[in-house]
This record gives structure tokens, C-alpha cells and sequence, in this order.
């Protein structure tokens, strides 16, 4: 059976994009009550996964974020306040992964091998991300979808996972320093992203099931989600477009059920075992 990445993005329920740009900032973050009940569900199933934490939360939630890692869990950075590369720029980006790398290893005893940008925002105009990656470490990136959406994507990238050239990320380099394992997408005539965020919520679970079998004949997917799109209880925000709304919200109600039904049946591991990384 081949194994899959697991990833769980720690951040906030008004983190998205989406939500982001109508509203910033509250004190019901709901971040424990969120996120406890996963961690309980991959104990009851003996799965570890890779956690990419917001540095924020690692400022305000030390010990949720210890007690992630005492039970065995990859920690991972997910940046520090997430904005998209393309926001912050290089200097504000690097002050940025300076201060969550901080962080995290203040936590947790060692240094995050792995990042994962807000939103997907590495592409060929924030290709400048991979050197300061490298800079600081990181042994491997999953911000790349290979298939275009509204709000990311970059167009040729590989299925694959593969070491992107630092001139550009679509091309492979053998002797590059990061390996890229991008986001999971299923080639049914088209390419179609199944297996995290609003695609797992939105199509069935055996859908989700048939697609991440279907790509490991080739290679190993990586499902991601966040605590927030699992909990029942997450605010819906009133007079948001349709089109937000429905990508937020969709499914919400039912996923926590759908991610319990892929851990029954899917081998998933933490990314840094998928790619054999050893620090």
C-alpha cells in the first residue's frame, strides 16, 4: 500500500483569503476546541501528519503546538501571519521565516524542515522564496498547485514530486536544494484538484478515495486540511460574495466525518517521511 502525505494547516477560521478580505482579526480564534478533536481522531488511528503552523499560533498557543509534537506529529512552518508571498515581498517574507523558524524550535527542540506558503502563492514571480528557504534550512516546500485556479496555481508544474529549478519552478533541477511536493491533482482529461481544502470537502468520499488511489499508481498524494473547514461550530460571516461563501463554507458540516472515512482505508504518514527526509 503506498503511503500518503497528511497535512493539517494551523491556522485561523478567518486566515482564507476569502475571508481575510472582509474581516482580519477576533478573539473566538477557536483554535483548541478545533483541534483537539483531530488530534484525538489520528490517535484513534495511529496516524501522525505534518502541521503546518502559522507562526502566530505558535506565539499565542505554545503548549498546543508542544503537546502536537510530544505525540509525534511533523511540525512544519506555514509562515508567520498569512499573507501570500506575493504581499509581503522578499524582505518582509524573510523577516517572516526568520521569526516563525524562531518559534517553532523554541518549542519544539528542532528547526522546521518544511513550508508550505499561504494560499499557494509560490510561483515563477515569488520563485525568490526557494533561496531564502534554503537559507534557512527547509529541506522541502508543498506551495505549488499544478493546476490553475482563481486564486493560485502555476500552470506546467510537475504531478510530481521533484526539486524546482531557482529560475524557474515548473523546471526540474536534480541538484536543487528543496524538494517540491506539490499539491495533489487528479488528470481525468483535465487536471483536477481532489484531495484537500474545498475539493475534499466538495466532492463524495469515495470520489476522494477513487482519486488518491488512481494517483498512487504513479505516486503519492498529499491531502491537506484545516481545523477550522472540520468543525462544525466554525462563523459563517453574513454578506459575503456567493462565490466565498460557498468555497469557505461548503461541506463544512460533513468533513470531519469524510477526513474519519479516509483514515480508515488510506495509509498517510508525515511529508518528511513520504520524501525521506532526514534532518
Amino acid at each position: 500500500m503506498t503511503s500518503n502525505g497528511l497535512c493539517i494547516d494551523l491556522e485561523y477560521w478567518y486566515s482564507p483569503e476569502l475571508i481575510s478580505r472582509h474581516y482580519f482579526q477576533g478573539e473566538d480564534d477557536q483554535m483548541p476546541d478545533s483541534v483537539t478533536p483531530i488530534l484525538d481522531l489520528l490517535d484513534r488511528y495511529d496516524t501522525k501528519g505534518t502541521f503546518f503552523v502559522l507562526g502566530m499560533i505558535a506565539e499565542k498557543y505554545p503548549q498546543m503546538v508542544k503537546a502536537i509534537s510530544d505525540k509525534g506529529h511533523e511540525i512544519a512552518s506555514h509562515g508567520y501571519s498569512h499573507r501570500k508571498l506575493h504581499d509581503l515581498g522578499r524582505k518582509r517574507f524573510e523577516d517572516e521565516i526568520d521569526k516563525c523558524v524562531g518559534l517553532l524550535e523554541s518549542i519544539t527542540g528542532e528547526k522546521p524542515i518544511g513550508f508550505r506558503a499561504p494560499t499557494f502563492s509560490l510561483d515563477n514571480s515569488t520563485r525568490w522564496s526557494l533561496e531564502i528557504l534554503k537559507q534557512y534550512g527547509f529541506k522541502y516546500d508543498t506551495s505549488i498547485s499544478p493546476c490553475k485556479t482563481t486564486l493560485y496555481g502555476v500552470r506546467g508544474a510537475p504531478l510530481h514530486p521533484y526539486k524546482p529549478s531557482m529560475d524557474d519552478v515548473t523546471k526540474e533541477d536534480p541538484d536543487g536544494a528543496i524538494i517540491e511536493f506539490p499539491v495533489t491533482v487528479l488528470r481525468l482529461g483535465i487536471k483536477i484538484p481532489v484531495t484537500g481544502g474545498f475539493y475534499l470537502r466538495a466532492v463524495p468520499l469515495w470520489f476522494s478515495k477513487f482519486a488518491i488511489r488512481e494517483v498512487n499508481r504513479t505516486r503519492p498524494a498529499i491531502v491537506y486540511i484545516h481545523p477550522w473547514e472540520t468543525y462544525s461550530k466554525t462563523p459563517r460571516l453574513k454578506g459575503l460574495p456567493w462565490f466565498s461563501k460557498f468555497v469557505t463554507y461548503y461541506g463544512i458540516n460533513s468533513a470531519f466525518r469524510k477526513f474519519e472515512g479516509l483514515l480508515k482505508d488510506i495509509e498517510f504518514k508525515p511529508v518528511r517521511e513520504i520524501l525521506q527526509i532526514v534532518a
